[in-house]
């Protein structure tokens, strides 16, 4: 959209995604500069740790302009790696609904508006590219970068991995459960054609972890996943219907609904709309059918085994034959 209102061809863009915790890198025509490894090679810099959104975003321009973006990335990238492998195998993971040091490293703290868009333009110039870099454009981003969200879906399953690996069996009861989530969420990854299949891994990846806990907590936010753990369960009746249903939902989904207002939730494509991804029908959606874990009949009931079971791949199946068959 940004791009379409500015009429520009040849252009880079920084944003955050919509909550502010993410920066991304997009350059038309053709990543040329590098743009895409540049930004994210910023949220691996120890230099950058405690850096204030200005400093990463002037970081990220710096690469960009040097043209080795992909290089600081696969160097910063192997050095996490190397730290890694190199780390105790007792050595415990940081509390907190199952984050962990990598996604610390991974995920880039940004102190801004969610959805503020910071437009670097290149001015022509056959051999040396030179860039500007003008007061940040604030643009209503509702579109979710799959890119970037991949990325995190992968760290979270890696994540997930190092703490089944280190977990003692015999103090871990729900072991088995964590091992089918993580089995699970990388079927789903390695599956995934969206956001919302990519959500789903984040989600199987929190029951992962839930199961590793003492006591299982809550799935994440009914009405978006990406909120983070539900904090509470809560009736909700949704718009124009009768029934009420019992959600999990974050802070502030929870204080929304007080306030009797319509949480943002996670919108997807469906026949051609943009609709809350609950209202696809269940059977062509295994995450509109369980509410990515909140909507699940029982303990014994939970997204990985819905997984192992079937469901999601018969949930896609049902879907691409309905968008065939829309098309003919």
């Amino acid at each position: 959209m940004v791009k379409e209102r500015l009429g520009e061809q040849k252009l880079i863009l920084i944003t955050t995604d919509e909550y502010g915790k993410w920066l991304n890198g997009t350059e038309w025509p053709a990543d040329t500069h590098q743009t895409r490894d540049a930004v994210s090679a910023v949220g691996f810099l120890k230099e950058l740790d405690d850096a204030g959104l200005a400093a990463r975003v002037g970081k990220a321009v710096e690469l960009i302009k040097a043209g080795n973006g992909t290089e600081v990335y696969e160097a910063e990238t192997a050095r996490i790696d190397k730290e890694y492998s190199a780390r105790p195998k007792d050595e415990e993971h940081a509390s907190g609904g199952g984050s962990t040091t990598l996604l610390t490293v991974v995920a880039v703290l940004v102190l801004a508006v969610a959805g503020a868009a910071f437009v670097v333009r290149r001015r022509r110039s056959p051999r040396h590219t030179v860039f500007s870099f003008p007061d940040a454009v604030f643009a209503a981003d509702q579109a979710a970068d799959e890119a970037g969200l991949r990325r995190r879906a992968a760290a979270e399953l890696l994540a997930l991995g190092e703490a089944v690996e280190q977990a003692d069996g015999a103090d871990t009861p729900g072991l088995s459960r964590a091992l089918d989530a993580y089995d699970a969420a990388g079927r789903v990854l390695d599956a995934a054609q969206g956001l919302p299949d990519l959500v789903g891994v984040l989600a199987l990846v929190a029951e992962g972890h839930s199961a590793l806990q003492p006591a299982p907590g809550l799935p994440l936010c009914f009405f978006d996943p990406r909120h983070g753990t539900a904090v509470r369960r809560t009736t909700w009746r949704p718009l124009g219907r009768r029934e009420r249903v019992d959600v999990a939902v974050c802070e502030d989904c929870g204080q929304t609904l007080r306030a009797r207002r319509s949480p943002q939730v996670l919108a997807v494509r469906d026949r051609g709309r943009t609709v809350p991804y609950f209202e696809v029908p269940a059977e062509r959606s295994l995450w509109a059918a369980t509410g990515y874990g909140s909507l699940l009949s029982g303990p014994d009931d939970t997204l990985a085994a819905r997984v192992g079971t079937g469901e999601f791949s018969r949930a896609r199946q049902q879907s691409e034959e309905h968008d065939g068959a829309a098309t003919d």
